[in-house]
């Protein structure tokens, strides 16, 4: 039996092309995101480590003083605690460290360096008159408050060499520097793509945190002396809210937190090869079901002559077996292609990966090699057991027995039952707080309950095309009554391109219609022309709001500023505004009071806040400080937030005094003649032209919005292709084997007078209608989940409301259709060239 299942597979080689295809694309995406994602984990990993070389201690402050922004003094690292550190036996070297944010502008004034990666420090030389962290490459460190020096990296893209002048950004107003050196580094952020510039400590510390203060203290222990023993003679100088950690602990954390980023990455792609795998499913099983019942006379004979039914199943598996083995060989082979491929492709792009080898790793050859094989039997299994089935006298007939009303029913009344409960579980979840887990659960069970259910749905909706197949003559009315013969293989080849546009609508039902949410409550709540913010949205200097009120046709302004504090046991955050202007730039519905004139200890509330907390217009807040200092404040008016204006809103003129290093967050601006070019260009010129800052106005918010939407969909759309890949690979096999099936139906047809071109247009317009069938229950179904997933999500956006992209999804029913047409191109040619006489005499 082992023999005659090897002879089968190389039988039909050709009918298992596709379904090896299949199998291969699914195995192809898992190993190719597990050889990507290993391979930037581990370069990245490796480079992080590399970076802790000169590290053995570091003195950070402590996670338990202001790590859930609580008001009060913070430890303070200061220049006494490094020297004492200089002195701690054990310790041969010590360095402190200051960052923070510096956006650095290219020649052509476009920022370099990747947001929050665009990174500032301090070049600390030891004894010897250099920083072993930062060897330089070409120049000098830099000494005075005007110097800078830049990464290898961040040079080459800016065009910049040594004695250029460099324009910069750390808050907000634009700086000039001379770039005095450029050197090499081991940060894995720069190596990412990031940029790094250092400057001197003195200049740093001003920069970034206070004279003489630094973020952390780096000590390298002394030959002989153990990071351990190191960490414990530090641990004896500590101040309170400081802590000593590890190199080795520090290189341990950040390759995990790397993994843990790479992680959701790796997470989502194999969410899109999970449903490519899925879709493959489909074809594997259909694939096998065709090739049992055009060998059921075979299979026959084996019984009559002495094969067990449990046999003729693993003659069926067996197959499975290799088929799915060969596709998982050369999906793991294609994907190490990927992988290298999609390394390159970041390096292209300007997403810089740092250099190591391409990792494959043993479980990403087992998890693709027992992927590709599992899959390929699971879905030849039921094919093998009604294999198994086939009484040896139907070796006696021409056809074996098609498939009983009984067995009909009973699929019909089990689908009916899972679409149902499927159905109920989705709309309940609608109207729960949190019903994600029941929606998921609803959805999947609707999707099941509907491909059990689609031979029963697509008798009458084939039918509903019957007026205009007729409009095609007989090879039209041939193709419906070709599409509808056999439901369930029908059923078989539309529930995989039905299962990839039902994500695709959904996603694109649900996007758009959060976008057009967002966009909507991001511009009605404000009335100001313009919002002025950093573009990786880090604190602005207070000198930016400053410059812009200054402004020529500038009416009103406001700074939106947070600060920490304290209300009776919990944390809660301020904003400060200008109390003058704030009422001209926003637009907030008060539910309970009034804005008014904010001034003195007069606040107003969110109503989501006031409603947990139970505060009322007139209620008194005792609050602390970010400064420790106490005081009170009084609702004046509680209205409804969103995510651009929510909590407890204050004038600066109250917040200021009790902040020592005062930062805006975004700055509201309000122009005499409302949103022109001519005032966006004078804002933008007051700043100085800076790279680091953007002035949008309302149309800019709605376009960043929709980019990133629209940037998310292109992603979506262009993985769930795959699985419209796999969907044209299963129409083209059923069609060629159909025809395979039908040679001698063909033979007749050419021999009673439809010329090729006719037998052409038939299979076409078959596998047109097959493909629309999908298409239709795909777009149908995406629209009820996303219109379902929108209803959850409005609960914590209340601005949602429902969009149908009717072009979109014209076009998604286009792709169906454009589906149908390719796939029937190979088997209607073969059908076509079939040799009548030949044919009539097949069996």
């Amino acid at each position: 039996m082992f023999r005659t299942a090897l002879r089968n597979v190389l039988a039909h080689k050709a009918r298992l092309l596709m379904t090896v295809l299949a199998v291969m694309l699914g195995v192809a995406f898992v190993s190719g995101t597990l050889v990507f994602t290993s391979t930037i984990s581990d370069a990245l990993q490796n480079t992080a480590r590399k970076g802790f070389d000169n590290v053995d201690v570091a003195i950070q402050r402590g996670g338990s003083d202001r790590a859930d922004g609580a008001p009060g003094a913070r430890p303070a690292l200061d220049q006494k605690l490094l020297e004492t550190a200089t002195h701690l036996p054990g310790a041969a070297s010590v360095t402190g460290t200051v960052s923070g944010f510096t956006a650095i502008a290219d020649k052509h004034g476009t920022m370099i360096g990747d947001g929050f990666s665009t990174l500032g420090g301090n070049y600390s030389p030891g004894p010897n008159g250099t920083d072993a962290r930062y060897p330089m490459r070409s120049g000098a460190a830099p000494k005075g408050p005007h110097e800078i020096a830049l990464d290898v990296h961040t040079a080459d893209r800016g065009g910049y060499k040594v004695g250029d002048t460099v324009r910069i950004s750390v808050d907000g107003p634009v700086r000039e520097q001379k770039l005095t050196g450029v050197f090499t580094t081991d940060d894995a952020r720069v190596g990412a793509g990031g940029s790094l510039a250092l400057f001197d400590t003195a200049t740093a510390q001003k920069l970034f945190a206070a004279p003489g203060r630094f973020d952390e203290i780096d000590i390298k222990a002394a030959p002989g002396t153990s990071q351990a023993a190191l960490k414990d003679a530090v641990e004896k100088v500590l101040p309170q809210g400081t802590e000593a950690t590890t190199g080795r602990q520090l290189a341990d954390e950040q390759a995990k937190m790397i993994a843990q980023s790479m992680d959701g990455m790796k997470t989502g792609l194999l969410g899109f090869a999970a449903i490519a795998l899925f879709v493959g499913i489909f074809i594997i099983a259909n694939t096998f079901t065709m090739l049992v019942a055009q060998r059921t006379k075979e299979l026959a004979l084996l019984r009559a002559v002495g094969a067990s039914r449990r046999q003729i199943t693993r003659s069926v598996l067996t197959e499975a077996f290799v088929v799915g083995a060969v596709a998982a060989v050369t999906g793991l082979l294609a994907g190490i292609g990927i992988g290298a491929a999609l390394r390159s492709l970041m390096n292209a792009t300007g997403a810089k990966v740092p250099d190591g080898p391409l990792v494959i790793s043993p479980s990403t050859i087992l998890i693709a090699l027992v992927v590709g094989v599992v899959v390929t039997v699971l879905a030849a299994w039921l094919p093998g057991r009604r294999a198994a089935k086939i009484p040896p006298v139907a070796a006696m007939n021409s056809v074996h027995a098609t498939a009983t009303t009984k067995s009909l029913v009973v699929r019909n009344i089990i689908g009916a039952l899972f679409a149902g409960a499927g159905t109920a579980a989705v709309l309940v979840a609608t109207g729960m707080s949190d019903g994600k887990v029941t929606m998921g659960a609803g959805a999947a069970l609707l999707l099941i309950g509907v491909f059990v259910l689609t031979p029963l749905l697509s008798r009458p909706l084939i039918a509903l095309a019957s007026p205009v197949l007729r409009l095609f003559g007989i090879s039209g009315t041939l193709a419906r009554q070709n599409a509808v013969r056999n439901p369930r293989r029908t059923a078989a080849t539309a529930s995989a391109l039905m299962i990839g546009l039902t994500l695709i609508t959904g996603l694109t039902v649900i996007a758009g219609s959060v976008q057009q949410g967002i966009d909507k409550m991001a511009t009605s709540a404000l009335k100001a022309d313009y919002v002025v913010s950093m573009a990786t949205r880090s604190p602005l200097s207070p000198d930016v709001a400053k410059k812009l009120a200054a402004v020529d046709g500038v009416t009103a302004s406001s700074p939106l500023r947070n600060s920490p504090s304290r209300i009776g046991a919990d944390t809660e955050y301020l904003t400060g505004v200008n109390g003058k202007d704030f009422g001209r730039l926003t637009q907030l519905d008060f539910t309970e009071g009034a804005l008014g004139t904010l001034d003195g200890d007069r606040a107003v509330v969110d109503a989501s806040l006031a409603k947990y907390k139970g505060w009322h217009v007139g209620s008194r807040l005792p609050v602390t400080f970010e400064d420790g200092k106490k005081g009170t404040l009084t609702i004046g008016g509680i209205y409804q937030g969103n995510q651009v204006i929510r909590g407890i809103i204050l004038d600066n003129g109250t917040l200021a005094p009790h902040q020592k290093h005062a930062t805006d967050m975004q700055v509201m601006v309000k122009t005499a003649h409302g949103a022109t070019p001519e005032a966006k260009d004078s804002l933008v010129k007051a700043l100085g032209k800076n790279p680091a800052i953007t002035v949008a106005d309302k149309k800019d918010v709605s376009n960043a919005i929709a980019q990133t939407f629209t940037l998310m969909l292109n992603m979506v759309y262009g993985l769930l292709a795959m699985a419209v890949i796999v969907a044209v690979l299963g129409v083209i096999n059923t069609l060629a084997m159909s025809v395979f099936e039908r040679s001698q139906e063909i033979g007749m047809l050419r021999a009673i007078g439809l010329d090729r071109r006719g037998i052409k247009r038939m299979v076409r317009l078959e596998s047109l209608v097959i493909s629309l069938f999908g298409g239709v229950l795909g777009i149908g179904l995406g629209v009820f989940l996303g219109w379902a997933a929108g209803e959850l999500v409005s609960g914590a956006l209340p601005t949602y409301e429902l969009v149908m992209p009717w072009g979109r999804m014209a076009v998604f029913l286009a792709v169906a259709a454009l589906v149908g047409v390719l796939a029937a191109l190979w088997p209607a040619r073969r059908a076509a060239k079939l040799n009548m006489l030949q044919a009539i005499k097949a069996e």
